[in-house]
């Protein structure tokens, strides 16, 4: 465990130990002892928590436990269906990251560091008690003086950057050993899980990137019904985010019994998802009930823009020939999409048994009445049935599909009753055929001719230069063989270790024949250069002993 325990800085040491003292908590010894922490012995005295929770449930609340950064990686490993299993991710989407407030006394110098001024000059009335309250910061109430409009004012915890900075460093040591350590863990790929953790959160510590998602979203929404909060960027900082204050309810809670159009609602969230994915290519990552809100008047807002995903316009064709192959049931076209847009992972892929996995997978799903079918389910069926084919979507990719998943479960969760595939069938094939639109195909040839023409120019340099390497003799070429280098450096070391028993056994059997002989000159009445020769093997022999036992290869 070199690579953490080199940690010069004592906190980030203590830190590493109270991580550790919470995995032996909740049975995670084998871990901590992989590790090799010092004082280990001591941690595993501490007896367990909770014995009859699942593998999952305690994973669960070890991350709820470790605190914001943990919950955070917790929270986007819950975006990765493709990689974790259904059972894990369940709990994961659990997590919780509500914290007690910050007090007034703490919070105040922070709004007013990032205003510049004291908060009388910019709000006329400012509400201390916070109307949200999360592990990264807290929203408050507040009337703007300049003109009089209730605000939404979203203000970083204080300290709170340096620590988790702290625990992103322990985390990508920890995700890079047990990568490299438990072969069984590899398939979920958490050293790239930890980068992924670590530029999105520090994303999101940027109040500035959420005020530019905002206002990109609010230029798509604009040709519709959908309201997003406008943020004031002059009293906006890296800190400190004032926005728009939206006076609505969210979807989780609204009441079963609340007399409003639920259809509407429903119908008009899960499609401005729908539309946000396919037709703007931006969308928000995360659109769970919380984030939904409705106003009395049922205008339909969406909140916190901190995570969003992106998709080019290659992506969304792609995207929508996927989808095309799901609505229409087409097993043939969907191995063709996936085998497009999917990286390998290492291994060659099978097409006839992926394709027949898929054909189940459409059948048992078409089977079941319109309103038991949820597309959600399906896709994330179809994630479990690539990871298995060892196949790989990229994150954007990934991210969307979650995102469906999460605004077709808010959208359930007001009309049970909604046929989202029917919801789905008619925008897919309505922008499939928008591909072939002669303003796109027209682009789309434009594109081709350029690349060929840049092509046609560099081409007869480029063979050119080829042809005088090959003249020359400096034509060469590179091969990269996986885990090569390891190889060879263990066949050195086995070689190593042969030669220096051979030679050690050679000058045992040597000596010994020296001294048999009685050829002079004597130590201690025996042939000198025999004890000698049992002196050097002696030595050479308990090298190679420690050297074994300290690589732990026997």
């Amino acid at each position: 465990m070199g690579e953490i325990m080199h940690l010069n800085d004592l906190k980030k040491l203590r830190r590493f130990k109270d991580i550790a003292g919470t995995l032996v908590k909740y049975g995670f010894d084998e871990v901590v002892d992989r590790l090799e922490i010092p004082g280990a012995d001591f941690l595993h005295k501490i007896g367990p928590a909770d014995t009859s929770l699942t593998l999952s449930e305690r994973i669960r609340v070890v991350i709820e436990e470790l605190g914001p950064t943990f919950v955070k990686f917790g929270q986007i490993m819950s975006l990765r269906p493709d990689l974790l299993p259904e059972e894990l991710l369940s709990q994961l989407e659990k997590l919780q990251d509500n914290v007690p407030a910050v007090d007034s006394e703490d919070i105040v110098p922070v709004i007013e560091k990032s205003l510049g001024r004291p908060i009388v000059d910019v709000f006329s009335e400012f509400h201390f008690e916070p109307v949200a309250a999360a592990s990264l910061s807290q929203v408050h109430k507040a009337i703007l003086r300049e003109n009089g409009k209730m605000v939404a004012v979203k203000v970083q915890r204080p300290g709170i950057v340096q620590g988790i900075i702290t625990d992103l460093d322990i985390l990508e040591s920890i995700c890079k050993f047990l990568d490299q350590q438990f072969a069984e863990l590899q398939c979920y790929d958490l050293p790239e899980l930890a980068v992924t953790v670590r530029r999105t959160l520090m994303q999101e510590l940027n109040f500035k990137n959420e005020l530019n998602n905002m206002n990109i979203a609010r230029s798509y929404a604009k040709q519709t019904d959908v309201h997003i909060p406008a943020p004031y960027a002059k009293y906006s900082s890296k800190k400190l985010l004032v926005m728009e204050f939206f006076d609505g309810v969210k979807f989780r809670d609204i009441l079963p019994a609340a007399e409003c159009d639920k259809e509407q609602l429903a119908r008009q969230g899960l499609q401005t998802v729908v539309q946000q994915i396919l037709e703007d290519g931006f969308f928000h990552a995360d659109p769970h009930p919380g984030n939904l809100l409705v106003s009395s008047d049922l205008k339909l807002s969406i909140i916190d823009w901190g995570m969003v995903g992106r998709l080019t316009e290659q992506d969304r064709f792609m995207l929508i020939e996927m989808l095309t192959a799901v609505v229409d049931k087409n097993s043939q076209a969907l191995v063709d999409s996936f085998l497009q847009i999917c990286r390998t992972r290492g291994k060659q892929i099978e097409r006839k048994p992926l394709e027949r996995g898929l054909l189940t997978l459409l059948d048992s799903y078409y089977a079941l009445p319109i309103k038991d079918m949820d597309i959600g389910g399906l896709l994330t069926g179809l994630l479990s049935l690539l990871r298995d084919h060892n196949l790989r979507l990229p994150t954007d990719m990934v991210i969307m599909i979650k995102s469906l998943v999460t605004a077709e479960g808010s959208a359930r969760l007001i009309f049970p009753e909604l046929s989202v595939i029917e919801e789905l069938k008619g925008s897919v094939h309505r922008l499939a055929l928008e591909r072939y639109k002669p303003g796109v195909v027209w682009r789309s040839l434009r594109n081709s001719f350029v690349a060929f023409l840049t092509v046609q120019r560099e081409l007869p340099r480029r063979l050119l230069h080829i042809i005088e390497k090959i003249e020359e003799g400096e034509l060469s070429f590179k091969f990269h063989l996986e885990k090569l280098e390891q190889l060879v450096n263990t066949m050195e070391s086995a070689s190593n270790r042969l030669t220096t028993g051979i030679i050690t056994g050679a000058i045992i059997m040597g000596s010994s024949m020296i001294v048999t002989t009685g050829v002079g000159p004597f130590i201690f009445g025996l042939p000198a250069l025999g004890v000698i020769g049992y002196l050097m093997s002696v030595v050479l022999g308990l090298w190679l002993v420690i050297t074994i036992l300290r690589t732990k290869k026997y």
